[in-house]
């Protein structure tokens, strides 16, 4: 026996069905449904905020080594990487003339020296004669007077001792110019003698070599450097923070260094020094960094990152950075409190570089916050606690723009 159903008992049912889950849709997977979020509580201990950096290897101590004259390369003793001491001879110049010059100027000097001996022989013969003119002229003077000599004999013999002491003031201004001229002749030597040496590049301190920029036979000019030497105890590192982390940094603050040749080595530093001029184009602040015990194998030029612990709490409530929301000039979090989220203010701290805020103030230990939702979400919104989600690339825009 059929049973015929009524066409329009199962119309309906269908159309009841249908609304249901359509309803069903629109409250949980649709607009009207619960933004999912997830939650993060206040917790309490140490943090440590850092500012991070990259950086270059340079040498705090380097010398150029070069000649102060135009000339040509005759050696070169030393090679990239070789250790130094002061006063080392590194390499030497074509003297060209410099020698037959030395040469030539000593014996100016010499000539000069023999030159005062003669004016100084001169003197003493003058002076010797214009003392037996004087005294001659004074015995006339006192026969004059007996009158056993004529006057004319007398004023001669005045005359002679007058030209005898003119001799002596002659023949001292030709010691003083001799002597001078000796002198002048000692300078030249000494002139001659540097220039000389400039021709011989030594080193100025203990170091190491670190590169050799000209060979034997290469002509050079006054300046150019042939080798670069440095001080390998002033290694350190010229990192690049940016300005609005570099305020919190200053000398003496701990560092660590990672080279990129040793990814996962990290060698102690400090900060020894940083720059009052900033880059105006990067926005960024130098800040030398020097390390602790220096690594072995270090080079000019490694690349390396630096991170600098500017402030350190011993004890401190935080949230997870991103928890913290920025909602009209203002920072806070959002709670959730009966399926529905508030916006709380909280005074925000240091943040460190794992992710972690400070709460200085608005929350206590324990408190649960919302850290992420699956959209940007606003006052009294529903949502719904879930472990973690899983967020397309609109969702993560939409989060990011409601900060």
């Amino acid at each position: 026996m059929n049973v015929r159903v009524p066409r329009k008992g199962v119309f309906g049912a269908l159309v009841v069905a249908v609304v249901l889950l359509l309803g069903w849709l629109a409250t949980s997977q649709g607009p009207l449904a619960p933004t999912k979020v997830t939650l993060a509580r206040v917790e309490q201990g140490p943090l440590v905020a850092s500012t991070f950096g990259i950086g270059t290897v340079e040498a705090r101590r380097s010398y150029a080594l070069g000649p102060t004259m135009a000339s040509r390369v005759a050696r070169v003793l030393v090679d990239q990487g070789d250790v130094i001491k002061a006063g080392q001879l590194l390499a030497e110049l074509d003297p060209v003339d410099l020698d037959d010059r030395v040469a030539s100027s000593r014996l100016a000097a010499q000539r000069a020296a023999s030159a005062v001996r003669t004016a100084q022989a001169q003197l003493s013969e003058a002076q010797s004669r214009a003392q037996l003119a004087v005294a001659s002229a004074r015995r006339s003077a006192e026969l004059r007077a007996r009158g056993f000599v004529s006057q004319e004999a007398t004023d001669a013999k005045r005359q002679e001792a007058n030209a005898a002491t003119a001799a002596v003031e002659a023949s001292r201004s030709q010691l003083a110019a001799a002597r001078r001229d000796h002198e002048r002749a000692l300078a030249d030597v000494a002139g001659v003698g540097k220039l000389r040496a400039q021709a011989r590049l030594t080193s100025p301190v203990d170091g190491v070599v670190s590169a050799r920029l000209v060979e034997p036979g290469s002509t050079i000019v006054a300046g150019q450097a042939v080798l670069q030497l440095i001080d390998p105890a002033s290694l350190w590192v010229k990192a690049r923070i940016d300005q609005g982390q570099a305020g919190g940094v200053r000398v003496g603050q701990a560092a660590e260094i990672v080279l990129r040749a040793e990814a996962g080595r990290v060698y102690p530093g400090e900060v020894q020094r940083v720059d009052w001029q900033s880059d105006a184009v990067t926005e960024e602040r130098i800040v030398n960094v020097g390390f602790t015990a220096r690594p072995d194998t270090l080079s000019i030029g490694d690349l390396v990152e630096v991170t600098i612990a500017t402030a350190e709490l011993a004890d401190a409530h935080w949230l997870p950075a991103a928890a913290v929301k920025r909602i009209d000039q203002q920072d806070g979090v959002w709670q959730v409190r009966d399926g529905h989220v508030v916006f709380r203010p909280v005074a925000v701290g240091i943040t460190t570089l794992d992710g972690r805020s400070q709460i200085l103030e608005g929350l206590d230990r324990g408190d649960e916050m919302v850290v992420h939702s699956e959209q940007a979400l606003r006052p009294d919104a529903k949502v719904k606690v879930v472990a973690a989600i899983v967020a397309s690339a609109e969702s993560v825009a939409s989060v990011s723009s409601g900060r």
